[in-house]
């Protein structure tokens, strides 16, 4: 077990390409409580509003990391979806591949957090991202292939990630998301006609859902069997177990004072794909991940602003 006190120096950047990052984008309305959660009752607490989805958080993160971004997507042509268009705008992502959906909704999150900043409850709208299809993808698939990296989310269908896997030239790293939509990525590796996935970024609770495995090393084990190149599985306050079927490696998480848990998972891969891009070799790239997960423990928003300072 390793403590993770990796981090990297201006002078280690490598800016070099874009990363595209594809998947869903979301209006978010998040609840904190400030005073005990009781169930059937109004509780106080504070609401905030925000343009969030896993692929957008990785997106933006990746963006204050300093990278050229690439976000493929779709959004309503509400009120929510214009104004997740111009956030989007505004923090810098190059839109060109993404689509505003005439006559449908944009994608909602509502969540609720406890007094610590765990979440007690989520609900997600997100029917808009079945318009990203095959055919979507298969229409943008020479810019996306041209990337440096490649990060998708698994809100996106079966089929869309299996036409990724299967012609996506290149490196593409899957988000699980949920153990709701965890196994459309084992789904679409079993049907690949690659069988090889560059990486898989799970938490424990998804990773054993798609494996039937309680143990972590198994369950890792288990994935790289299956042909994807690095594993990473998120522990929470037990840090990260990684593997590439060779090397197995559990960093500790960085000790902090919880904000807020929600987006730290897609800051960690976030900066895992900013090592990787900055040839940080696997597993150390985990460390940075870690780094910038901490970050946004420590910020009661989604993405911290700030997340580059805990890089350097």
């Amino acid at each position: 077990m390793r403590f993770a006190t990796f981090v990297l120096t201006k002078q280690e950047y490598c800016m070099d390409g874009y990363v595209t990052v594809i998947g869903g984008v979301n209006m978010d309305i998040s609840a904190a409580l400030t005073a005990p959660f009781v169930p059937a009752d109004s509780v106080p607490g504070q609401v905030s509003m925000g343009c969030g989805g896993v692929a957008r958080n990785i997106a933006h993160n990746l963006r204050l990391m300093g990278h050229e971004v690439k976000f493929v997507s779709v959004f309503g042509d509400e009120a929510f979806g214009e104004m997740c268009w111009r956030e989007c705008q505004a923090i810098g992502l190059d839109l060109g591949l993404s689509e505003r959906c005439e006559g449908m909704r944009n994608g909602l999150y509502l969540c609720v957090n406890d007094q610590t900043g765990d979440m007690i409850a989520a609900v997600a709208d997100t029917d808009i991202i079945a318009r990203i299809t095959p055919a979507f993808l298969e229409a943008r698939i020479d810019a996306i292939s041209h990337s440096t990296l490649v990060i998708a989310d698994t809100n996106i269908s079966a089929d869309a990630l299996l036409f990724l896997i299967d012609h996506c030239n290149a490196p593409l790293i899957v988000d699980t998301v949920s153990t709701a939509k965890a196994p459309r990525v084992i789904k679409a590796l079993r049907q690949s006609q690659k069988q090889r996935l560059h990486g898989l970024k799970l938490n424990l609770s998804e990773a054993q859902a798609v494996t039937g495995c309680d143990s972590v090393k198994v369950a890792a084990d288990h994935l790289t069997a299956m042909g994807i190149g690095q594993v990473y599985i998120t522990l929470g306050s037990d840090g990260v177990y990684c593997s590439d079927g060779t090397r197995h490696e559990h960093f500790k998480a960085i000790p902090t004072r919880v904000i807020n848990t929600t987006g730290a998972g897609d800051a960690f891969i976030a900066g895992v794909a900013h090592a990787l891009m900055s040839k940080v070799p696997f597993p150390d790239c985990a460390q940075t991940g870690l780094h910038a997960a901490h970050a946004t423990l420590l910020s009661r928003e989604t993405v911290n602003p700030d997340v580059n300072d805990y890089l350097n």
